[in-house]
């Protein structure tokens, strides 16, 4: 299954819908929404962006408007997709929004050359000079997805030694000017590889949700080809599918 991400930069209307779905908890389909006025007091806004937030809740089916009598629930919107996999978002962000506390333990940094398989996802030349960065996010101190990043060594310019990279890759390409803005990810099962499961005492967490990610920057270059193993005993990716639209 491939999946196509949109911008990785959350704009109002977006922060809005997720602050105005955190709201609707508690609520059933069927049940009517706050007025446009209402919510724009409750959150401190305007109501035209208000509007805004409600019309993308509108276009996913999770709220339905009638004409003269308001907004309310939909049957799609009474299930709560808890991660959702349209939305381009990064490891640390996504387990901090399932509420763990999140700690990245970089295990390897290494300088070398791509392998076919990292060269055909960043459309390199075999053998061109990449980085690979091993990780391990843990959430309340589980470890919950074991990561692979490989970037192009040009996109990264400077000694390795001098970096934190225990912080988020995409805030340190966005700061050489590559900034991720859609990605392309293909979910599999699989176990760990038994060298790395080896190599760091995971050899009993098995299975593992595969997500083999190609990160594509705002000028169009890809940039991160990312290969992280979620704990398929903690984490779940749903998926809303609609017959129109």
């Amino acid at each position: 299954m491939n999946i196509r991400a949109g911008n990785g930069k959350e704009s109002t209307a977006e922060r809005l819908r997720d602050e105005i779905l955190r709201m609707l908890d508690g609520l059933v389909p069927g049940d009517q929404l706050p007025t446009e006025q209402k919510l724009a007091e409750t959150i401190g806004v305007s109501r035209s962006n208000i509007r805004e937030a409600l019309k993308l809740l509108e276009n996913e089916g999770i709220v339905r408007a009638v004409q003269g009598k308001g907004r309310f629930l939909s049957a799609i919107g009474g299930l709560r997709v808890e991660r959702p996999v349209t939305k381009y978002e990064s490891i640390t962000e996504m387990l901090e929004n399932l509420g763990y506390k999140v700690t990245n333990l970089v295990l390897e940094i290494v300088e070398g050359e791509a392998s076919d398989t990292e060269a055909r996802a960043l459309h390199l030349a075999p053998g061109a000079p990449v980085l690979r960065i091993v990780r391990l996010r843990c959430g309340d101190d589980e470890p919950l997805v074991f990561g692979i990043d490989t970037v192009p060594r040009e996109m990264l310019p400077g000694p390795v030694a001098y970096r934190d990279w225990s912080g988020s890759l995409t805030k340190q390409l966005e700061y050489h000017g590559n900034t991720i803005e859609s990605s392309l990810a293909r979910i599999s099962a699989s176990n760990l590889p038994k060298n790395y499961a080896q190599r760091f005492n995971l050899t009993e967490l098995d299975p593992w949700l595969l997500v083999e990610e190609i990160c594509i920057s705002s000028n169009g270059e890809r940039a991160i080809f990312a290969v992280d193993y979620h704990r398929g005993s903690e984490i779940g990716f749903n998926v809303l599918r609609r017959r129109n639209g």
